[in-house]
């Protein structure tokens, strides 16, 4: 099947009543545009729709453009190029660097537990193989071409984009597309206006069609310092004489952790307990915090203090030393939804010790097992092998770096004109319905909450 071209279209390919997966097909004039590329994670039958074919012919895609650097976003480049893409992929500067980073994660991963699933023999196929790997990444990267902020890149069929600052992590943007006189605006992942590293973001002021995300839209995020529900969490597990074990998306997530812990020794209210970052990507992605200030609030020179009162992992060998330690400790290790990475080794060690200490970060995805622990699991399955949950469980709710349904509402108060359709994607079903009546309620805008593959007729006359 052809994409057709005769009339305007917007399809969803991803984010659709879920929040993983983001990838949206924009066709106008002749020219197919997809928005965000992103992987699906969390439950199974999500996860195996990886695997399926997209359902058009993917060297007709032109362009792809990327709101910012999170997996869920960009981890199925490396697949669509393997599928005969071979337009350009526009970003802007700390994503392009980003993707570097996540991208050869991402492979180097899903090698590894190929691998480990073929020799442990836990795997239904034979062999097991990765999604894509290494090689495939070196391919993708050249095609990536960084834009800066607020630049209008011109493309053919009377088409121009530009970028604009939305915090969330270092380089997200939404993205405003001009055809014509008309505008289609994507939010990508909107950040906080109080973040406490990022500048706040910026407000559209013009939307004919607006596609939003609404990760929490069904709810506002705590009143509460997150400050001071840090070192609530590091006293009591001093108290237990235990590990401190933070699971943290690498990007912001890590480096907040890192900063309010140094914030807390500096002001003595904690002891200089030894902190480790134990994750190879956030260590790459810390330097970019120090490459890329004009994103930040903070000055180079704090990030530099920060990152010197935080040990680095950097082998395989010592987090396996690390993990068998009972002292207390904090090791912020990634993922920060528990499905991967080197957490899994902290919580083969640690997740039945009664005297250790686990914080749920952020936001849990259906399926994955910061959800299941989040939700009060009695055990957990890694590696194929269980393990009890017995470890004290901390959750924090005040880090988010997803705006909540008012922040969300905030940032859409700049659009003066009423949109012809808001599309609300990037949740869980019960968040976007919430957003989507909140919206039409509160504003009188027309929203729907798209489903997986549907596909809507724009009208840009």
């Amino acid at each position: 099947m052809n994409i057709e071209d005769t009339n305007p279209s917007l399809q969803f390919l991803g984010a659709a009543g879920t929040v993983t997966g983001s990838k949206y097909l924009l066709s106008i004039n002749g020219i197919n545009i997809m928005i965000d590329c992103g992987l699906f994670q969390g439950l199974k039958n999500l996860r195996e729709l990886n695997w399926m074919e997209l359902p058009f012919p993917v060297h007709e895609i032109d362009h792809v453009i990327l709101t910012h650097g999170h997996l869920d976003h960009i981890g199925y480049l490396p697949r669509l190029v393997n599928q005969g893409f071979k337009g350009s992929i526009f970003c802007t500067e700390p994503t392009r660097d980003l993707a570097e980073i996540i991208l050869k994660d991402s492979a180097r991963i899903q090698e590894e537990d190929a691998e480990h699933a073929n020799i442990h023999g836990y795997t239904k196929h034979s062999p097991a193989l990765p999604l894509y790997d290494l090689k495939d990444v070196e391919k993708t990267l050249p095609m990536l071409k960084s834009v800066s902020l607020n630049e209008f890149v011109t493309l053919p069929g009377e088409i121009r984009f530009r970028f604009r600052k939305n915090a969330h992590i270092p380089g997200a943007a939404f993205v405003e597309i001009d055809i014509g006189e008309k505008k289609v605006v994507f939010s990508g992942d909107i950040g906080r206006p109080n973040d406490p590293m990022l500048l706040s973001p910026d407000k559209p002021e013009k939307a004919d069609y607006l596609i939003v995300e609404s990760t929490y839209g069904d709810r506002l995020h705590p009143n509460k310092s997150t400050e001071d529900d840090i070192l609530r969490i590091i006293l009591n597990s001093l108290e237990k004489h235990g590990p401190l074990i933070v699971p943290s998306f690498t990007v912001d997530r890590a480096q907040d952790f890192m900063y309010f812990i140094w914030k807390l020794k500096q002001q003595n209210k904690i002891p200089d307990i030894p902190v480790y970052l134990d994750s190879p990507m956030g260590n790459d992605v810390s330097k970019l915090f120090l490459k890329y200030p004009e994103w930040l609030k903070l000055g180079p020179e704090v990030f530099k203090e920060v990152f010197k009162s935080t040990r680095m992992v950097r082998s395989v060998e010592e987090t396996r030393h690390l993990a068998k330690n009972y002292h207390p400790r904090i090791i912020i290790a990634g993922s920060g939804m528990m499905n991967g990475g080197r957490i899994l080794h902290y919580l083969e060690s640690h997740l039945d010790d009664p005297k250790a200490t686990v914080i749920i970060p952020g936001y849990q995805a259906a399926g994955t097992r910061g959800r299941m622990i989040s939700e009060g699991a009695e055990e957990i399955k890694i590696h194929g092998h269980y393990y009890k949950v017995r470890a004290n469980v901390e959750h924090i709710h005040t880090m988010s770096s997803h705006a909540d349904q008012g922040e969300i509402l905030d940032w859409m108060s700049g659009i003066e004109e009423k949109p012809k359709m808001v599309f609300i994607v990037h949740g869980e079903p019960h968040a976007s319905q919430v957003l989507r009546v909140k919206i039409k309620d509160q504003l009188g805008w027309n929203c729907v909450a798209p489903q997986l593959f549907d596909k809507f007729i724009l009208n840009l006359n």
